[in-house]
């Protein structure tokens, strides 16, 4: 009989008077990776700080191997337990080996052992893939190198159960990939993991059993090859999937707002010839690399480019530079909110002022007026921080998706770009977004949304625009549009693109 590595029984946690986990009853085993799923707010990260003991549960029992588990981290860390968290645990002004080995660093006598320690931190990263240079500062690399760190920092401490709360949030598909990878082997090896994601085709793909919370409480526990990801989501949401999307507006002809032909940026855009129409949901859709971003960054000014033709609101002109977009009401909300969209260690009302404060270039700062507008937005996009006074980085990823919408609708936009509109939130904050996005375009807005989420594209547009190596390949709307259809135009399979249809 194997013996449970984890068990949680009856566990209950409350931050004063609320209660955060109810009665959780769940079992790890050796050689398991488990996954957990749940919308933000759920009690995912509680349960992982809980078991990594980090908070204590105001209720119930935790057993390690059949004994009451470590009641702090380092207690819990020298019996095998290692967290890796959301928000990053390292030193900037350090070098990565020196940050794998932080805490435990290597020794020689009574003087530490930089070789030792750079030689196994290369080790290491080569195991998950990683290339990053051991000497290098930390300062001077990117996010996804910190993120691999991180998970070397976690495997250099040998553990028998990794935590892995969104480890995958800043990865490129390759470089989760190569964390996939090692974690079959660690697992190959005897190891536990205990892996939360909101990409729930990552948990199809790597965890061996799901348990889904809602509220609090363990709603669901199944082996993964014998739930779907739709039924993942609909335990999570508590009601079907069909349910999330918005209705569709129909297929009524709409006014161009904006009208461009011949649109080119070197390398990346070629030839591109697109109307964007007064209240109407445009999903644009493509595989990586296709052009999706680079489309709309040419356009907006964010990137070199030239034109046939740029007609905005019947007036032909020339192309925008990327100011000038914002202050004919074109915005563009960034796919990178935490490298391009907010600041997160400034304060919510500094982030939701931001762009209108540089729009309009008033010499002075209304406080009053940017708590004014903060606490507008909270009420209007459902921002949920239990104080207003919190830095962006403090909320959850919806969250700080939310506190990006309203900084970018603060300048009342008449065209909005919405880039990876839900990346790396939950279902629930999902639902929210894509409502926001269906009121703006019932108010007569023109939006964009670019998704590299299939069903969201579908359920979401009114039409959509397919781009392949750079170029429209092909267009859809209504009825007509369908996942079969769209991957077809993106894998080259339909090769007549909307301006080649209309001449026929």
């Amino acid at each position: 009989m194997i013996v449970a590595l984890l068990v949680f029984r009856d566990i209950a946690k409350s931050y004063g008077i609320v209660p955060v986990l109810k009665g959780i009853d769940l079992v790890v085993k050796p050689g398991e990776v488990l996954a957990l799923v749940g919308e933000n707010g759920a009690g995912k990260s509680t349960l992982m700080r809980i078991a990594a003991g980090l908070a204590p549960p105001s209720s119930g029992t935790m057993l390690l191997d059949g004994a009451p588990a470590p009641a702090n981290l380092h207690a819990a860390e020298r019996a095998g337990i290692v967290m890796v968290h959301q928000e990053f645990c390292l030193a900037p002004h350090l070098t990565v080996a020196e940050n794998v080995f932080l805490g435990r660093e290597m020794t020689r006598g009574l003087f530490t052992d930089r070789k030792a320690m750079e030689m196994r931190a290369h080790d290491l990263l080569a195991e998950l893939g990683s290339s990053a240079p051991v000497r290098a500062r930390l300062r001077d690399l990117p996010v996804s190198d910190w993120q691999m760190i991180e998970l070397a920092k976690a495997f250099a401490r040998q553990p028998k159960l990794i935590l892995m709360d969104e480890p995958t949030a800043v990865l490129s598909a390759t470089e989760a990939g190569n964390l996939f990878t090692r974690i079959r082997v660690f697992r190959q090896a005897g190891g536990s993991v205990i892996f939360t994601s909101h990409r729930l085709d990552e948990v199809k793909d790597i965890a061996d059993r799901v348990a889904v919370l809602r509220d609090g409480q363990i709603v669901r526990v199944e082996n993964t090859r014998d739930i779907s990801e739709d039924a993942m989501a609909e335990a999570m949401v508590g009601r079907p999937l069909a349910e999330i999307y918005p209705p569709r507006r129909g297929a009524a002809k709409r006014k161009a707002l904006l009208s461009v032909a011949g649109l080119t940026s070197p390398g990346t855009v070629e030839d591109a010839t697109l109307d964007i129409r007064e209240g109407e949901v445009l999903g644009i859709s493509g595989l990586v690399g296709s052009g999706r971003t680079e489309l709309f960054e040419a356009l907006f000014g964010l990137r070199p480019a030239r034109c046939g033709s740029f007609v905005l609101r019947g007036e032909a002109r020339s192309l925008p530079a990327a100011r000038e977009a914002w202050g004919l009401k074109l915005a563009y909300l960034t796919e990178d909110r935490k490298g391009k969209g907010l600041l997160l260690g400034k304060s919510l009302d500094q982030n939701v002022a931001l762009t209108k404060g540089a729009i309009n270039g008033a010499s002075w700062i209304d406080r009053r007026a940017e708590r004014r507008d903060l606490e507008a937005a909270v009420g209007r996009y459902d921002i949920r921080t239990g104080r207003l006074d919190v830095t962006a980085g403090a909320l959850s990823g919806g969250n700080q998706q939310k506190v990006l919408i309203a900084k970018t609708l603060a300048v009342e936009p008449d065209l909005i770009v919405f880039d990876e509109p839900t990346r790396g939130v939950d279902i629930g904050a999902k639902q929210q977004i894509y409502e926001i996005i269906a009121t703006l375009a019932a108010e007569g807005k023109a939006i964009v949304v670019i998704s590299s989420e299939m069903q969201e594209i579908v359920g979401l547009s009114d039409r959509v625009l397919v781009m392949r190596r750079g170029r429209i390949a092909g267009e859809l709307s209504g009825d007509a549009i369908s996942e079969t259809d769209i991957i077809r135009f993106a894998m080259g399979l339909e090769d007549r693109a909307p301006q080649e249809e209309a001449s026929h």
